[in-house]
């Protein structure tokens, strides 16, 4: 039996996280953090003292680095080395070394076979910066997920706001313009629309209307 995949791709802010997991949930899909994923490989370089710019350092790191996804309770655990660090992922620290370390090949490399082996094991919904045009190229559906950048900057603002964390709108959209800049410009595997993705852009949309886009593409995908 083949599995069904869903590929959504998109920029820093764009909500990608929030409407796979919604999606995940609602068709009874395994959803796929990618972004976790890299962001615990990042956690780890930022953990042993080894900066964004120290590539061979960062390669040399990789043979020492296991990431894993598992669901206990229906509630995604991501594991660096065993450990569960879903409660220190979410920072904007690591979030930056995590777009910053990306662009080296091999730490990409590292959890490609992983995304792919998922998606071929079980219906997944898998959220990043290059799944429908790299990880999953023959994904059944793909969605290019957008949004200005200053509506990004304030969803993230109001992120960081109900966690209690300190931050500055203006800053958070630089940020995330400087992600932008580097993610669509890396080398290998950029940021992009794929060929056959559809184009959302949710800046005026709620959550449940992008869900309900995405599951109506779904059915129709079905039927056909």
């Amino acid at each position: 039996m083949k599995h069904i995949s869903i590929a959504i791709d998109g920029p820093a802010g764009a909500g990608k996280s929030t409407i796979a997991k919604k999606v995940a949930k609602d068709l009874g899909f395994i959803y796929v953090d990618t972004g976790a994923m890299y962001r615990a490989m990042a956690l780890y370089f930022i953990q042993n003292a080894i900066k964004a710019d120290e590539a061979a350092r960062i390669e040399a790191a990789c043979d020492h680095i296991n990431v894993s996804i598992q669901y206990i309770d229906q509630v995604q655990q991501v594991l660096l080395n065993g450990e569960n660090v879903n409660h220190l992922i979410r920072t904007d620290e690591v979030g930056q070394m995590a777009s910053a370390s990306s662009v080296n090949p091999k730490v990409r490399l590292k959890l490609v076979e992983l995304q792919r082996q998922l998606a071929l094991d079980q219906d997944v919904v898998m959220d990043g910066r290059d799944i429908g045009t790299y990880v999953l190229p023959s994904a059944d559906i793909k969605i290019y997920m957008t949004a200005g950048s200053r509506e990004r900057a304030h969803r993230r603002y109001k992120e960081f706001l109900e966690k209690g964390m300190e931050c500055n709108l203006d800053q958070i959209e630089k940020d995330i313009l400087v992600r932008d800049e580097r993610d669509m410009n890396r080398d290998f595997a950029p940021l992009k629309q794929a060929e056959d993705a559809v184009y959302l852009d949710t800046s005026n949309m709620t959550i449940e209307e992008v869900v309900t886009k995405i599951i109506e593409l779904y059915n129709k995908k079905k039927e056909n």
